[in-house]
């Protein structure tokens, strides 16, 4: 088992190797240095595939598994030898160069749909986006043991999750949805959500969200945030938690409610206990149950009542303003269908979510042509929404994970909001007075500090 465990931290560790790198292309790298980055990310992912599939590694999990011995199957090493196993059996059946060009796709797809985006130019992006999906294809390919193609890549993010579970799933959900929605949009004009936006300064933004992330757990020794284009976390190991955000002038609760996001991404990984760092226990295994967690912090926590009646002082102080807890309150919580996925109201979100995991299925099984895709999304917006999406900006080219071939990931976002809402609603069985207590946990935090200016990352 000790011969096994130190061949997965290597690989660990060429995997952290390889998030810096992605980390970097994303907040700090000039932009003159994709194809380099590409190339650098490409071999990295080589080499770490190599060793990961070899046949040594399948000897030493083979003698792994004798030396458990009868251990019990929720043991630490039990559970390591189960979870090596599964990956190792999927990626042994891709191709070290097909492994390795996906990563070089992923970073020259990043830049090509910064831009694309900044443009609101999806010809642009398409011959990118053409390649990507060709390359998922192929990778799918690899694979015979699955009811569809879409399970491949959904399993990458939610192992052992089906196409038609998720589906069944989501059309339930879609039927509750529409409707519910639109009721409430006949209601949202009661609602005034002002407070939220504005004028905002970015410095006096980053001092609101660096005090609220304090409040959440945010450690500078072991902590950063830094400005992106599209919102992400990462965990390098013990110690190095990442977190990203991006700013809206005229409307704050953009940058504050995506850090608080991401943070409850990095609460999470910064949670594994230090036995399992460099093993595959080292990062969340289910990404759906990963998103629960962003999705409690971001919303059952942070849109609650309890936290905005902390959370508008804070606001007050940083923008040399007024405003009511409750009027925060009702603001944040307001259900109105919008544009942007991330920017999304708890009940909207989950169709955001639905109309991307449908366009995936028809895009990756060949019932969709890439250059059809605006139309189509505009659609969906249209039918699930009732809104039209006046650009590819707001539309098809708004989210990152096509450009960086995380395909299969969308469905975990909704899958997560939904265990969020179980998990919240378990707590308050098992802890009737909860939100007394957080009422409580918050009331005798520090109020917000004045307004300073802070260098960019240093938060």
């Amino acid at each position: 088992m000790l011969e096994l465990r130190a061949r997965l931290a290597e690989v660990t560790d060429l995997r952290n190797v390889k998030q810096l790198l992605e980390w970097d292309h994303q907040t700090m790298m000039p932009p003159d240095g994709s194809s380099t980055r590409a190339e650098s990310v490409g071999t990295l992912e080589r080499i770490t595939h190599e060793l990961f599939i070899s046949d040594e590694t399948g000897r030493l999990l083979e003698q792994a598994a004798e030396d458990l011995d009868g251990a019990a199957a929720d043991s630490d090493d039990a559970r390591i030898v189960e979870v090596t196993r599964r990956r190792w059996e999927k990626a042994r059946r891709v191709p070290v160069e097909l492994a390795a060009e996906i990563s070089r796709a992923a970073a020259l797809g990043h830049d090509a749909w910064v831009e694309a985006r900044r443009r609101s130019d999806f010809a642009s992006f398409a011959p990118c986006l053409e390649r990507n999906f060709e390359l998922a294809r192929r990778y799918v390919d690899c694979f015979d043991s699955y009811e569809s193609a879409y399970d491949v890549l959904l399993d990458d993010y939610e192992p052992d999750m089906q196409t038609t579970e998720v589906g069944s799933l989501f059309a339930e959900l879609r039927s509750e949805l529409v409707p519910l929605i639109a009721t409430l949009r006949e209601h949202s004009d009661r609602v005034d959500n002002s407070c939220l936006h504005g004028s905002f300064a970015i410095d006096r933004q980053r001092r609101l969200v660096a005090d609220v992330l304090e409040v959440m757990g945010f450690d500078r020794r072991s902590w950063r945030m830094d400005d992106t284009v599209h919102p992400f976390a990462v965990s390098l190991g013990a110690g190095d938690t990442r977190i990203t955000t991006r700013w809206d002038e005229s409307y704050f609760a953009s940058g504050l409610y995506g850090a608080m996001h991401e943070c409850g991404h990095g609460l999470y990984e910064h949670g594994i206990a230090d036995e399992l760092r460099r093993t595959p226990l080292g990062h969340g295994e289910s990404l759906g149950l990963h998103e629960s967690q962003s999705r409690m912090w971001e919303n059952m926590v942070g849109r609650s009542r309890q936290f905005c009646q902390v959370l508008a002082p804070r606001v007050a102080g940083a923008f040399a303003t007024t405003i009511d807890p409750d009027a925060l309150y009702r603001a944040v919580n307001l259900v109105k269908p919008s544009l942007i996925r991330v920017e999304a109201d708890e009940a909207t979100y989950g169709l955001h979510v639905v109309l991307r995991f449908e366009l995936e299925q028809d895009l990756i099984e060949g019932r969709l042509k890439v250059a059809d895709l605006p139309q189509a999304w505009n659609a969906k917006v249209k039918e699930y929404l009732g809104i039209d999406v006046p650009d590819d900006a707001h539309g098809v080219l708004q989210d990152v994970h096509w450009s960086g071939m995380a395909i299969g990931y969308f469905p975990t976002y909704a899958l997560g909001n939904l265990i969020a809402g179980q998990l919240w609603e378990r707590a308050h069985n098992d802890v009737p007075d909860l939100d007394e207590r957080l009422r409580e946990a918050v009331r005798f935090l520090p109020q917000a500090k004045a307004v300073g200016r802070l260098p960019r990352g240093s938060v």
